[in-house]
This record gives C-alpha cells, structure tokens and sequence, in this order.
C-alpha cells in the first residue's frame, strides 16, 4: 500500500498514513488533535502542470521552457525559441557616408521587395503571375 501525506489546519501538521489507493482521497483523523486531515501532494513529484506549461514544485511562479526555467509564458514564439531565451539581433549599422534616416528608408524598401517577393505583388499591389521555367528536352541515349 503507498504512503500519502495529509494536512491539519487545526494544529497546522502534516502527517503520514499507509492507505489503499481507492481510499487515498478521503480525510484521516490526525494523530495530534483527532480532526480530519486533508490529502496533500507529496514532495516526490517533480513537475506539475499550469497553463499546459511544467512547473516545479515547490513552486516559485516560474516556468520551464526546455529545461531552462522563464518568468512568463511564450505567447509569440518564433519556431521553439522563448523569447526571454532568444539573443537579441544586432541592429543593422549605417554604412559610411549614410545617414540614420537613409539607412531606414533603405531596410523598409528591402522589407518591403521581401514582402511582395515572397508573395507574389508587383510595385502597385497587384498579383503577379509567376510563370514556369521551359522544360528542358530529355536526351534519349540509343540503346544498343
């Protein structure tokens, strides 16, 4: 039979007791003051669940990313990296003779050729037609 721990708000102990798995749930009397004692998860688990995330016990409000703890849940992540885990990406620098604002000007163009690249829009927003590549002939070699 397992041994589960039980809790006493009246004395404030917590105790022991070999109980049946089917009776695992219910209150034991405590062996200090006779009252009813409360089952309490024991200390051998070493995760527990919140908000689908792993948490430790005992719990420090943290969560567990991959095995590196983090202080808040991934709500945006970029493939299974967390955000507070991500290096931060060096921002571009002006190159020589370029000014602040011509350096904007010059990635926001590049973003957006990016963009309309990737989904297929001509420069006055309207889709393009990709058309295929001519297949090559197959060179059929004689047999023989």
């Amino acid at each position: 039979m397992p041994l589960y721990e039980y809790y006493c708000e009246d004395c404030n102990g917590i105790f022991e007791a070999i109980r049946e798995m089917r009776e695992a749930s219910l209150a034991v009397p405590c062996p200090e003051c006779d009252r009813d004692g409360e089952r309490i998860m024991s200390s051998f688990n070493a995760f527990t669940f919140r908000d689908g995330y792993p948490r430790r016990i005992p719990d420090k409000g943290t969560y567990w990313h991959m095995g590196q703890e983090v202080k808040k849940r991934a709500t945006r992540m970029k493939g299974w990296e967390h955000p507070e885990l991500a290096k931060p990406k060096p921002k571009p620098r002006p190159t020589k003779g370029e000014s602040r604002a011509q350096r904007d000007k010059r990635l926001a163009a590049l973003r957006d050729a990016r963009y309309r690249d990737r989904w297929g829009i001509d420069k006055d927003g309207f889709p393009t037609v990709k058309t295929k590549a001519p297949e090559k002939e197959k060179k059929v070699l004689p047999s023989g």
